[in-house]
């Protein structure tokens, strides 16, 4: 599979270690390799004084994640249990009715988180789907709520629908650096999540972009995923890191784990090359340990998936982290209404 990278006009190349910046900078995968080797201290260091140059270091952002549309995906992303090629314990269900999805968005609101994401397993919407969905965001957005969709590819012109109906985020990930890409997904390639991605950006939607870690990909390969989001033009407003959760069943299941300073380490080079972006604990958060979810707040991390339930994937009970956050002296970041 030939792959793609973003291109760019600047020409100027910064220091292997620049120093942090609110300006946005071009970063070539050696430099974001060199982050990743630095002693977890320094790095740490140099994480935490970024984070706080932009943001309260004790605020987090708090979302909720529902499925509005589970399995029978025909995509074959090897880590997801929604593809209908895999068994797995998923079982396929219908676009939720409206009336459910707004009950909970009105819990999630209630529970404290501020944005509501739905997420979708289509390879992309059609136009009669998309429609049911486009009265979900009208909905939730008057509930008070941020709104996130994740649907798949998106067409031209559907990206200036969702827009229109109220959307604040757009979700679609890159999923890992282009070298590795072809060793998890083949249905689909490295271009057309670019191509959804310019969609969203000029349909002026804010981007919801990370990927996942854990897949066996090498260092220079999670550098390399890092050093893409970095680099789109602008970088993500909103950046998911995803422990790989292995669910039996999926290709991946049996994938070794990888060390939890890893995931650390990787939260922290993304705060510091995507300073100004929502830095965000996704899936994978039920299998860390408190200390893990802490060293990645101190890395930057201030946004978490908040709920029982991640797509198809456990998540921490709401009350364990109100706990945890307690514990910290954090809290959640208030409500925009």
């Amino acid at each position: 599979m030939t792959t793609h990278t973003v291109q760019f006009t600047r020409t100027s190349k910064p220091s292997a270690l620049a120093q942090p910046s609110s300006e946005a900078q071009c970063w070539s995968l050696a430099q974001v390799e060199a982050l990743f080797r630095l002693p977890f201290a320094d790095l740490l260091y140099r994480a935490q004084q970024i984070h706080r140059e932009h943001f309260d270091p004790n605020a987090v952002q708090l979302s909720t994640l529902l499925s509005i549309k589970t399995g029978g995906c025909p995509e074959d992303c090897g880590y997801c249990p929604q593809a209908a090629r895999y068994d797995t314990s998923v079982k396929s269900q219908a676009l939720m009715e409206l009336n459910d999805v707004l009950e909970a968005a009105r819990v999630a609101k209630s529970a404290g988180a501020t944005r509501f994401c739905m997420g979708a397993a289509w390879r992309g919407p059609k136009q009669r789907d998309l429609e049911s969905v486009l009265t979900m965001v009208r909905e939730v957005k008057a509930l008070g709520l941020e709104t996130c969709a994740t649907l798949g590819m998106l067409k031209d012109g559907q990206a200036e629908q969702l827009k229109d109906a109220g959307l604040d985020y757009y979700n679609h990930n890159l999923d890992t650096a282009p070298e590795f890409y072809d060793e998890i997904i083949t249905t689909r390639d490295y271009q057309d999540r670019l191509d959804t991605l310019e969609r969203v950006r000029n349909a002026d939607l804010n981007v919801c972009c990370g990927g996942i870690v854990g897949m066996g990909e090498s260092l220079n390969q999670r550098a390399g995923l890092v050093a893409q989001l970095a680099n789109l033009a602008p970088y993500p407003e909103s950046v998911p890191i995803n422990l790989l959760v292995q669910v039996e069943g999926t290709p991946l299941a049996d994938t070794k784990a990888l060390d939890p300073l890893d995931f650390v380490r990787t939260i922290a080079v993304a705060r510091i090359t995507m300073p100004m972006a929502r830095v965000r604990l996704s899936a994978g958060r039920q299998q860390m340990s408190e200390a893990v979810q802490a060293l990645c707040f101190l890395a930057g991390a201030n946004s978490i998936f908040y709920g029982d339930q991640l797509l198809t994937t456990g998540n921490p009970e709401v009350e364990r982290d109100r706990v945890l956050l307690k514990k910290l002296g954090m809290y959640p970041l208030a409500s925009k209404t």
